[in-house]
């Protein structure tokens, strides 16, 4: 399974960016889904998470009521729309698939997107 994370930028805080996590191969829909974010020498950070069938979602508290992960199937691909945003949030962000149902811990995650860029400027 290979994975392609698009859709960062920079953006002013209080704006929104939306990023894509689009998967290859039909093996895609037999994962969870998790969005991770990584900011220079810190740890992967969980962000959120989707079930395979997207009925159960998943977020770190940081970014509940600003952040929402979504799933079109058909596309194969994994939305997070992110609105309200802050400086803290900067970092590159990574998609991951994992068997493992609302996992928050990056070793569990079997494949990872190349990570993109999101900068939030005061």
């Amino acid at each position: 399974v290979q994975l392609q994370a698009s859709g960062g930028g920079l953006v002013q805080a209080g704006g929104s960016l939306r990023l894509s996590c689009a998967g290859s191969g039909p093996e895609f829909s037999n994962y969870a889904t998790g969005w991770f974010r990584q900011a220079p020498g810190t740890d992967r950070e969980f962000v959120a998470s989707i079930s395979r069938g997207r009925s159960t979602t998943y977020y770190t508290d940081a970014v509940k009521g600003r952040f929402t992960i979504s799933r079109d199937i058909a596309k194969r691909t994994v939305y997070l729309q992110m609105n309200n945003l802050k400086p803290e949030d900067t970092a590159v962000y990574y998609c991951g698939l994992t068997r493992v149902h609302g996992s928050e811990w990056y070793r569990e995650y079997e494949f990872w997107g190349q990570g993109t860029q999101v900068t939030v400027s005061s």
